[in-house]
């Protein structure tokens, strides 16, 4: 095999993880501190990547704007969803929130569908991101060398946020022990709806850089968060670490998989989790103990 294809597809795998990153992150976080497994996360995803289309067509605010206004408005509509509906349910079954997030990326799925129908719409690479790289053993597209510079450089943002700061160290442990922080008179509760909106803001994030690659439908988060769910696992529940080394990695080797073996490519995510699950079933980066 020439090493142009093997590259080619590695940079194709991380490009992958580079979503599968920006999502298990945020994902991580809302679980670690919430123990909420928020099935609307896709959904928000989605919303992301229509925020960008709609700002762009009714307002006629670019792609650049859009990394940052996008997953704003999407991370204060989880703050509100949280304060008005996930917050009474915390003292139930954690099945009751899953359900009400399933029924709530219905709810957002159908109502984009309703104004956009089941197609979606196309979004066009920004005109600065055009073009392609020659990097010596391949040429591979510009925008996608973005998508994984710029998503390597949000995940090592986050962490240096949230393992060299000092506001960090209190959402770090709100997230990892929540039960010990409350014993040392920190109050956890008050950074429940912020870090809840993050976490959407981050999905929302991820959105807005796949919509120049894929077509903008209210559909585009169904299949991915299920992938997304794995790779969480696979890190280990609640692990900010462990997100974001398990989203390349996973990235990296199922397009690797699908180059080698076809057969196995939509499943081979789901082999890897059972492994790690076997094996370690706190997750590579996971508290073994919490397992």
């Amino acid at each position: 095999m020439e090493p142009s294809v093997l590259l080619l597809h590695v940079f194709n795998g991380l490009v992958n993880g580079a979503f599968y990153a920006l999502l298990s992150l945020g994902l991580a976080v809302i679980f670690g501190m919430l123990r909420v497994v928020n099935f609307m996360h896709g959904a928000l995803y989605m919303l992301g990547a229509f925020g960008a289309y709609i700002l762009l067509q009714e307002v006629g605010i670019g792609f650049g704007l859009a990394l940052i206004l996008a997953p704003l408005l999407v991370g204060m509509l989880g703050m509100l969803l949280e304060r008005l509906l996930l917050r009474h349910l915390y003292a139930l079954d954690p099945l009751y929130n899953l359900l009400l997030t399933f029924g709530l990326t219905l709810f957002l799925q159908d109502g984009m569908r309703l104004f956009f129908g089941i197609q979606g719409q196309p979004y066009g690479t920004p005109g600065w991101l055009r073009g392609a790289v020659d990097l010596g053993v391949v040429v591979y597209p510009t925008y996608r060398l973005f998508v994984i510079g710029f998503s390597l450089l949000v995940c090592v943002l986050v962490w240096y946020a949230l393992e060299r700061t000092r506001l960090g160290m209190v959402v770090r442990a709100a997230t990892e022990r929540p039960d010990l922080t409350r014993a040392l008179g920190i109050n956890v509760d008050r950074w429940i709806t912020p870090v809840f909106g993050f976490g959407a803001a981050l999905a929302a994030l991820a959105g807005v850089l796949a919509a120049p690659m894929r077509n903008v439908s209210p559909l585009m988060g169904a299949d991915l968060i299920i992938t997304v769910f794995a790779v969480v696992v696979i890190g280990g529940l609640g692990s900010i670490l462990g997100s974001v080394v398990a989203g390349f990695l996973v990235g990296v080797v199922t397009a690797l998989g699908a180059l080698f073996y076809p057969a196995l490519a939509n499943t081979l995510v789901f082999i890897l989790m059972a492994l790690v699950l076997l094996l370690r079933p706190a997750g590579f980066f996971g508290n073994p103990e919490a397992s």
